[in-house]
């Protein structure tokens, strides 16, 4: 029997990954001051030896400021290298692609990590100044964020820059910008956060070009073999929100720089007031159809997608190239162990593993 689409291999310029199973980013919001630790390490290696093709590293920031929580990952100082190289080794050592995703959390920063309720940290408890396109807040009574100028804008750009290149020599193979889920450089992207009116507001072209800005800066510093992702939201749910539209347009420009290989298509996260009409397995797949048939370039798909038949239905009718997995995952490592079973292909077990397949 022919392997499904989903167990075959698939190449983004010299990187190749054994399916395309992907382990989406998960915060586990277990660092101190950006450093992660053993429990880093041994999450992000038990999927890796689950089975998955690409494993990525949480949102890592790429400025203290740039965290969610006090709690989040960063790569924005020398001490984080070491663990950074630790976390790449021990996904390549178990067969996965190790992938990063670069962040700065933008007016979602400086809150209280989830399991400790999740509202801001106002910067007299401890927390700080978040820093935005606009002083909106994203939570009405907390601090106004920072609006940054255009000088502070070309810094954060430059952060981004770094940390790509941080994460380039701690070994990673393929990093991720985060542009969705209301962070900074969606917040830039959506009219909903972004009331500017210079050269990094307005019109489409305005509130992109720090996406862009930061693409072309990791770019420089992210080898031409290797691949760059970039997720975005593609609908902000709400009347004068992005729209697939605004976002298939994004993506065209994006793939006609010819510096990115894939789009990581989510959505929401720029508002509380957000109204999402249906929450149910791959309710986001239309979304990496469509920028993938009418943009040009390949996606990712991503949310709520539990079942191995589903994800290979998505993969199999060109839906999207790779599907990203969190809550499955993170419930069962060895997912897609048993979504092989599932659809009839021998399980690639490490040789360590191979009593398990009896």
């Amino acid at each position: 029997m022919r392997t499904p689409l989903l167990f075959q291999p698939i190449t983004f310029r010299s990187v190749t990954a054994r399916n395309r199973i992907a382990v989406a980013p998960m915060c586990q919001y277990s660092a101190t001051d950006g450093l992660g630790s053993d429990w880093h390490v041994q999450h992000l290696g038990a999927r890796a030896a689950g089975g998955a093709g690409i494993v990525m590293a949480e949102a890592t920031a790429v400025s203290p400021i740039g965290r969610i929580t006090p709690g989040c990952l960063g790569a924005y100082d020398p001490a984080h290298q070491a663990l950074l190289a630790r976390l790449a080794a021990v996904i390549e050592l178990c067969g996965s692609v190790p992938a990063i995703q670069i962040a700065h959390a933008g007016r979602k920063a400086s809150c209280h990590v989830p399991w400790e309720g999740g509202k801001p940290i106002m910067p007299q408890d401890g927390g700080w100044v978040p820093v935005a396109p606009s002083p909106i807040p994203m939570v009405a009574g907390s601090v106004d964020p920072h609006p940054l100028s255009a000088s502070e804008v070309v810094d954060v750009v430059a952060q981004f820059a770094a940390t790509a290149r941080m994460a380039r020599e701690a070994g990673f193979k393929l990093v991720e910008i985060h542009g969705a889920h209301g962070y900074l450089a969606h917040s830039f992207l959506s009219p909903i956060s972004n009331h500017r009116n210079d050269s990094y507001g307005g019109d489409l072209a305005g509130r992109s070009r720090f996406l862009m800005e930061i693409i072309e800066a990791v770019r420089g510093e992210w080898p031409d073999d290797l691949p760059l992702w970039v997720r975005l939201s593609c609908s902000d749910y709400m009347p004068g929100g992005l729209t697939i539209e605004d976002q298939v347009e994004v993506c065209r420009r994006i793939a006609a720089t010819g510096m990115v290989d894939l789009i990581d298509c989510s959505s929401g996260g720029v508002s509380n007031d957000q109204k999402i009409p249906s929450l149910h397995p791959g309710y986001q797949v239309p979304f990496a159809e469509a920028i993938r048939t009418q943009a040009g370039i390949a996606t990712g798909a991503v949310g709520l997608i539990t079942e191995a038949t589903h994800a290979a239905e998505i993969v199999a009718n060109g839906r999207a190239d790779v599907v990203l997995l969190a809550r499955g995952l993170l419930a069962d490592p060895a997912w897609p162990l048993r979504a092989a079973k599932t659809l009839g292909v021998q399980p690639d077990l490490l040789n360590q593993y191979l009593r398990a397949s009896l």
